[in-house]
């Protein structure tokens, strides 16, 4: 019998979280013979899946894509390499190797439960099996449709592999696209139909069926605008992606937040708090890894993104990355509420006591969405500033939902795409004197894609609402020809695919083929 420690190949526990289902109790050694019987033990195969969504540091996408934007320089401190060779789009040694590694891992995590999921007793009832094969096939979609737009050219399996399996092809991006589709529809028709208000304060953070048709939204915008087709490869139609997201909308129980600054920390005593009706689906962080770098409770990119060496009450210290870029700030309308309250202004929230010492490409604008607060810090709370952040990572809005619903019925049904747009901007502006006419034309869809730049700025979207604009759209938007510390020129060789790890193409035995343009 061969001996695995499941830790080594996919069991790994929260021991430190208190996130409701995600804590649970550590196995320390398993036989693989012995383990999937249970749906206790097909539960822990799960959280290990869920796991991974925590992993990341310096480099996990949401930040990498922002600083790869328009909206964001690489900022940190003038040693600092890795943010700015992202904003100059600069090759460096095993660039994105950890992003690489983290989705591949949840992957494999996801594979191997789904193969040994029919071994499990389940006994008569069989909605828990559908339950988690459901969320198992949600969280691999997730991982594969990170991969492919950060990559392009990428190796997909829907099975573990043995050693002599390990260097298989990249797959044309139509068919791990299709997988995805596949995942995320299964996910959407077989998670349970509870409505926002009615879901167990236990169960945020786990997927549902509202989480996996909104991701199908996202998804199918993203593939048919950049690889410009009518549906996404095949398996999933603009009006069944329009059918999906309405669901959402009509059925979800999710709403707006009435005032869009309270929905994040630094709304102090105004904040809605953390699992609000706004949030579909987000990743759940907690500050009770207590300082201990090998757990991956806490949100990491915090602290990156936080004013570099100083607390400015009310704002907690980090290192300074991503700066946003002033053209970014300027695109709001004077009134417009997300502004200041997305947005740290050095100048407009007289930080007088700010010193910029090192920080690089300093604009006068840092993150104020994700920014950890001085009041409640890690520190405070008996962690580490560095790794103990615990703002969860919001994946999916609501009013992301009435954007890209608003988007794909702006052809088919102006009415209600003009119903989505206006929700968005009334709340923006607290005021419905600031509505603008939809047309069905490209003049329609500039209107939504400027909507979302600024309601979802700093959010890991922008980059991606870029490319699927066509590269040319990118280039134009992300080149900037400031000083030369703020000089960028988007490399459209690359079509916008990041670079593939030298590590993992010299282990293929040279079957993997670097990114054109690096």
């Amino acid at each position: 019998m061969k001996k695995i420690f499941l830790a080594a190949i996919a069991i790994a526990f929260f021991a430190a979280c208190s996130k409701s289902f995600l804590e649970r109790s550590p196995i320390d050694e398993q036989t693989e013979e012995s383990f999937y019987k249970t749906p206790e033990q097909a539960l822990q195969a799960l959280v290990s899946v869920y796991n991974q969504l925590e992993i990341g540091d310096y480099d996990n996408i949401h930040l990498v894509s922002e600083i790869a934007s328009d909206d964001c320089f690489g900022g940190g401190g003038t040693s600092d390499l890795v943010w700015k060779q992202w904003d100059r789009f600069e090759a460096s040694s095993n660039m994105n190797l950890t992003l690489w590694q983290k989705y591949y891992t949840g992957i494999y995590r996801a594979n191997v439960l789904l193969s040994k999921i029919d071994n499990v007793s389940w006994g008569s009832d069989s909605t828990l099996k559908t339950q988690y094969t459901a969320e198992a096939r949600f969280l691999r979609a997730y991982f594969y449709f990170d991969l492919v737009r950060l990559f392009g050219n990428i190796p997909m399996t829907t099975k573990p592999l043995i050693p002599s399996e390990l260097n298989m092809p990249q797959s044309d991006p139509s068919v791990v696209y299709a997988q995805i589709a596949e995942d995320l529809k299964y996910a959407a028709d077989n998670l349970p139909a509870t409505p926002y208000g009615s879901i167990s304060s236990a169960n945020y953070g786990r997927v549902n069926k509202w989480a996996a048709a909104s991701l199908i939204g996202r998804v199918f915008l993203y593939y048919t605008g950049y690889y410009s087709q009518n549906d996404l490869a095949g398996v999933i139609t603009k009006a069944q992606a329009v059918t999906y997201l309405d669901n959402v909308i009509n059925n979800g129980g999710y709403g707006l937040v009435d005032t869009f600054a309270n929905l994040w920390q630094s709304a102090l005593t105004r904040f809605v708090g953390e699992d609000n009706k706004e949030t579909v689906w987000s990743i759940k962080f907690t500050y009770k890894g207590l300082g201990n770098w090998d757990q991956h409770n806490g949100n990491r990119m915090q602290v990156d993104i936080a004013i570099r060496n100083q607390v400015l009450d009310p704002y907690y210290k980090g290192w300074g990355a991503g700066t946003v870029n002033s053209s970014l700030w300027n695109a709001y309308d004077n009134n417009d509420t997300r502004r200041g309250a997305g947005i740290i202004s050095i100048q407009n929230e007289n930080l007088t006591t700010y010193a910029q010492g090192d920080q690089a490409q300093y604009t006068g604008y840092f993150w104020k969405k994700y920014t950890p607060m001085n009041a409640g810090n890690a520190v405070e709370m008996g962690g580490d500033f560095q790794i103990d952040n615990y703002y969860d990572d919001v994946v999916i809005r609501y009013s992301d939902v009435l954007l890209m619903a608003a988007e794909l019925n702006l052809d088919g049904n102006l009415a209600k795409a003009q119903d989505y747009y206006n929700k968005v901007r009334d709340r923006a502006f607290l005021s419905t004197s600031y509505r603008k006419t939809l047309t069905a034309d490209a003049a329609g869809k500039t209107l939504i894609m400027n909507e979302r730049r600024l309601e979802l700025a700093l959010e890991g979207q922008r980059y991606w609402d870029l490319l699927r604009q066509g590269v040319a759209v990118a280039k134009a938007a992300i080149d900037n020809a400031g000083s030369s510390d703020m000089t960028v020129s988007f490399p459209a060789a690359t079509k916008g695919l990041f670079k593939i790890p030298e590590q993992e193409i010299s282990l293929s035995n040279g079957v993997y083929q670097q990114n054109a343009g690096w």
